[in-house]
């Protein structure tokens, strides 16, 4: 009778786990994908006011790029002690934070005057916005079990490609605002950097920071979600008898991979966010708007690419062989736009964003699957300050390289050429830790490409 209760008691807990993962989803992922399209315009919103900023302040295109990287030098000094501090605070209060400062900083852009009021405000958004992505990665490893974190964090990162297609068409218009005395580069950067400290206010109000302090659930629910996430932890324990720290972790030649696969990847994405409205622009005498308009087709494009790649990694699996093949289009497609004029180049990024928006969904399942969930927020932080450390690299570079050569075909080449190298060391990286062998019966992994 005994064996009969707990047979018919598994299928209930199943459904019950199946309900409260159903409406975590459904009460956290709309709110985190408008946070990162609010994020994400407020960080590239200057490659739309590029040439406004050049006429009316002398900012030209080193300056500029300098100025679009070192957000991310701010960025990557202080991730992983604001992710640390997320844990310590609670996602609530923390995420609240970062959105209002970075919200304030992203408005304050409107009343720069000169380059060094430029750069510093560019460091300083980073500075403010560092720990929201970590932060929501890590989010996700406190919510939901393991099986469930890689559909999320592929709508989750679809916000940055919704983001692209949108702030195309809404900088382009808002551009055409004037009044006040102020130009419509201003008015941009007023409206978009006011809409994050308004969202904040509602994000304080909806998110709470762990199950058991959601009242959308019920106690079975918050129950099942947090038993279900514990026993995946006690799998990894099993594995580890040894409990990591950062030190030990940061020794890991897994973990400089990861920084060094994303690195790439961030470079590429970052390389076509700032520059592309600059290279549709020479694609005829085209207003802002239109220039909007166009700046969005790629990252429509990319959407329905993320989906298909995340869909196909699922049904057929080994991860990393998914990633190189999107890396190897990314590299393609960046080496083809050097081959033609202006509209050729912007139909080979097109091709380019299928690779690398996709390259960078299906990337964070492999270190989410491989950390320990008792250092993962900070070790996740640690990969992706370095990863946008290509953020800095490749606007820099290629501000460079127009200002003194005329022509960014060699930032190019460059990038075709890393995206080939992430391609090959992503075969290197592992999806799960190696099992302690002083563990006499320690649980053993199912079998996992390497």
């Amino acid at each position: 009778m005994n064996t009969s209760s707990h047979v018919s008691a598994a299928p209930d807990n199943d459904l019950v786990l199946a309900r409260a993962i159903k409406k975590v989803k459904a009460h956290i992922l709309p709110l985190f994908v408008i946070m990162f399209i609010v994020n994400y315009i407020d960080r590239v919103n200057i490659g739309f006011v590029r040439t406004h900023m050049e006429h009316d302040l002398g900012i030209g295109a080193a300056a500029y790029g300098l100025g679009a990287g070192l957000f991310f030098i701010g960025y990557a000094l202080f991730e992983v002690p604001s992710n640390m501090l997320l844990q310590k605070v609670g996602a609530r209060i923390w995420l609240t934070r970062i959105m209002f400062t970075w919200g304030i900083t992203a408005t304050l852009m409107a009343f720069i005057q000169n380059e060094t009021h430029f750069y510093i405000l560019r460091f300083l958004l980073g500075v403010a916005e560092a720990g929201f992505f970590p932060g929501v990665i890590y989010y996700f490893t406190r919510w939901l079990p393991g099986a469930e974190r890689g559909k999320a964090i592929a709508i989750f990162l679809s916000g940055s490609a919704l983001a692209s297609l949108i702030s195309g068409p809404l900088s382009g218009l808002l551009l055409q605002i004037t009044g006040l005395g102020l130009h419509g580069w201003q008015w941009m950067y007023i409206i978009e950097g006011m809409a994050s400290v308004l969202l904040c206010f509602f994000v304080w109000f909806w998110l709470d920071s762990k199950p058991h302090d959601a009242k959308w659930l019920s106690r079975a629910e918050q129950d099942a979600l947090v038993n279900e996430i514990d026993r995946e932890q006690r799998e990894r324990d099993a594995l580890n008898t040894v409990k990591p720290s950062l030190g030990t972790l940061l020794k890991d030649r897994q973990i400089m991979l990861f920084c060094a696969i994303y690195f790439c990847i961030q470079l590429t994405i970052y390389a076509a966010t700032f520059w592309l409205p600059s290279i549709i622009k020479k694609m005829g005498d085209l207003s802002d708007i239109q220039v909007g308009f166009f700046n969005s087709i790629p990252w429509l494009i990319s959407i329905v690419a993320m989906y298909v790649f995340a869909s196909l990694a699922s049904k057929f699996k080994f991860q990393q062989a998914w990633i190189a093949s999107a890396l190897l289009i990314a590299a393609l497609g960046m080496f083809l736009s050097t081959t033609g004029g202006p509209i050729f180049a912007f139909i080979a990024i097109c091709f380019a964003a299928i690779g690398f928006k996709s390259a960078s969904a299906l990337f964070w399942p492999i270190p989410q699957a491989y950390l320990d969930a008792r250092i993962a927020a900070a070790v996740i932080a640690l990969i992706n300050s370095v990863g946008n450390l290509g953020g800095f690299v490749a606007p820099t570079t290629f501000g460079f390289l127009e200002q003194t050569t005329g022509s960014i075909q060699g930032g190019l080449y460059g990038l075709a050429g890393t995206s080939i190298i992430a391609a090959i060391i992503v075969f290197f990286a592992k999806t799960r830790p190696k099992p302690s062998a002083a563990v006499p019966g320690a649980l053993q992994p199912a079998s996992t490409p390497v």
